[in-house]
């Protein structure tokens, strides 16, 4: 029903949440426009027959995340997670995960994008590396292999790095283009065409 990659993907936001601002036991809102909720469930549902279709995640995300409100303005939907949900996440989330290692990089003063590289490098040897030109990202890394199916792009702001990540879909719908079409994978630092 695609109930287990959106509880999956609320347990990521949380842990980002987390990483970022510490842990609080409290409610937490999450947010996500209708077109990733219908790559979850893979289905083309209009705003009013995905909040049908989620009529039954707050039951069966019940022993995770407490209770679960689920509500929408036209294509853009919140959901409401208990204080049990912040408490699980920090319970169980593991210390050395990447993106809390991420999150403590890109807050330090004078993070490079070849840090970030040499991060995502360290926990695994099959990355893909792209630049980017469109305007809002400099440069797209993501994992080959592995759980972490994200696309993380970042932005040289000058005086720090941010960045987003992506749901492989939602990467696709938004139409971004590597820069030349030049990838960098494995543990080497040579680049190649495809």
């Amino acid at each position: 029903m695609g109930y287990e990659r959106l509880e999956k993907s609320l347990i990521d936001l949380v842990k980002e949440e987390q990483a970022k601002l510490g842990y609080r036991k409290e409610m937490i809102r999450l947010y996500y426009p209708l077109s990733s909720l219908n790559h979850f469930m893979e289905t083309n549902a209009d705003s009013e027959e995905m909040q049908e279709l989620l009529a039954d995640f707050p039951k069966a995300a019940e022993d995770i995340f407490g209770e679960v409100g689920i509500t929408h303005a036209k294509d853009r939907f919140c959901f409401a997670l208990s204080e049990n949900a912040s408490e699980y996440v920090h319970e169980n989330m593991k210390p050395n995960e990447f993106i809390k290692e991420l999150v403590e990089l890109v807050a330090k003063h004078g993070c490079t994008m070849e840090d970030i590289e040499v991060l995502f490098r360290s926990h695994s040897d099959k990355i893909v590396a792209e630049p980017m030109d469109n305007g809002e990202f400099d440069r797209m890394i993501r994992f080959e292999e592995g759980e972490d199916k994200y696309y993380y792009c970042f932005k040289d702001e000058g005086c720090h790095i941010i960045y987003h990540r992506f749901l492989p879909e939602d990467y696709a719908d938004f139409g971004f283009k590597p820069d030349k079409k030049i990838r960098n994978r494995g543990n080497t630092n040579e680049n190649r065409n495809i």
